[in-house]
């Protein structure tokens, strides 16, 4: 058998191989773990279709509602991140042809980001990538449970619990 410090130096448990009871996990956890398997899904899914270069990190940019001429800070804050930080996805994001950055008329030293050609085609992958999630999940879930966990988050979106 295995020591504690052996098994800690094979790094973290792979979640298949741990047994969950789903009914006694919390909120964040039920929420966090489909959320990260669609991000990954996501990512995979838009590198096979050609959209090179984009990774988990792009997706603070690349998710809803998209950048649409607002400026670098507010999706900073959007994302939960530096704006230092976020001008480094932002500048990797443009390296890749995916969005550009421009000046803001009137507005002394403002920029505001937009997609290009390339960015609007990505971003409408990654709305086809997630249509055909909610296909696995009607399958997984049934379309009343599917539509009836849609409405239940909707609810919470629109809740203080979020804002």
């Amino acid at each position: 058998m295995k020591n504690a410090r052996e098994k800690r130096s094979q790094g973290p448990a792979r979640l298949s191989n741990v047994p969950v009871k789903t009914d006694d996990m919390l909120i964040g956890a039920l929420l966090r773990v489909p959320a990260e398997a669609i991000l990954r899904r996501i990512v995979r899914e838009l590198n096979e279709a050609g959209f090179e270069g984009i990774t988990l990190a792009h997706l603070a940019v690349l998710r809803f509602p998209g950048p649409h001429g607002v400026r670098p800070g507010v999706l900073a804050q959007r994302a939960g991140m530096s704006k230092q930080a976020m001008n480094r996805l932002l500048g990797s994001l443009q390296d890749l042809g995916y969005l550009e950055r421009s000046d803001i008329p009137g507005e002394r030293r403002a920029r505001a980001v937009r997609f290009t050609r390339r960015g609007h085609a990505v971003y409408a992958q990654e709305v086809e990538i997630l249509r055909g999630i909610e296909n696995d999940w009607i399958a997984v879930l049934g379309a009343k449970d599917f539509s009836h966990l849609k409405r239940l988050l909707g609810r919470v979106w629109n809740s203080r619990l979020v804002r």
